[in-house]
């Protein structure tokens, strides 16, 4: 790997700024001060910038419970996701894919490009699952709508969900239940249960592909993924790839 990349990747900061510091000689390598940017390095190597020990830690992965009322957004005029987010070079950190402003539930933080784009990619139809409460009354078949596909007002049917009505009482007009889509279209899941017959008013994502919700996690609250857990999302984003 190239050294800036590498220094970069460490979150040393940009790869302009690195060159000028190879360039003041404040980067050795096992030792040898070194002032060629290109120079390529390997993770064994003794890497120090300005005399500090630079190290690949690898990409880092988080789940946070979202709270309704922030931004998915890693800067916004108001509160955002990545203000309940406290580690270290947190700059190198976005949320992957948008919740609504009021909706919660299960939210991804990395500093992993290519995970993140594969994860949002609409060649992939990850299944997400979203509990919701609704005012309303969903029409008879509405289960069986879900599944064939719904139109909402684009060109293009929804691709098939998986609704489950947990609760229905006509008489006060209130449904609750899960939805289960593999798409990302604006409003989605709030534009499909109005297709049905009922406002949600309430929304929470519960599990993204294999990763659910950690029911410990109270709202602002986040941990660091598993191995097994990252080596599981990684598997079934494999598993959809080229899907269409």
């Amino acid at each position: 790997m190239r050294l800036d990349k590498y220094l970069a990747d460490a979150g040393c900061g940009t790869r302009s700024e690195l060159k000028q510091n190879i360039r003041k000689r404040l980067v050795t390598v096992n030792g040898e001060i070194v002032t060629d940017a290109g120079m390529h390095v390997n993770p064994d190597d003794a890497v120090f910038l300005a005399g500090q020990r630079v190290c690949l830690t690898g990409n880092r992965y988080f789940m946070l419970h979202k709270p309704a009322g922030c931004v998915t957004a890693t800067k916004d005029a108001g509160k955002t996701v990545m203000d309940y987010i406290c580690e270290p070079k947190k700059d190198a950190l976005f949320p992957v894919g948008r919740l609504d402003k009021d909706t919660e539930g299960l939210l991804l933080i990395t500093d992993d490009g290519d995970f993140a784009h594969a994860l949002t990619s609409p060649r992939r139809h990850i299944d997400k699952t979203y509990y919701f409460e609704a005012e309303g009354v969903l029409c008879a078949d509405a289960v069986q709508k879900a599944a064939q596909g719904l139109s909402i007002g684009e060109e293009k049917l929804t691709r098939p969900a998986v609704l489950v009505i947990q609760k229905s009482d006509s008489a006060q007009g209130i449904v609750t239940g899960t939805l289960t889509i593999c798409e990302g279209r604006y409003h989605q899941v709030k534009r499909m249960i109005r297709a049905l017959g009922a406002q949600v008013t309430y929304l929470k994502r519960l599990s993204i592909g294999t990763l659910s919700l950690d029911c410990g996690l109270q709202k602002g609250q986040y941990r660091s993924l598993t191995e097994e857990e990252i080596k599981a999302c990684h598997t079934n984003l494999h598993e959809q790839i080229d899907v269409t």
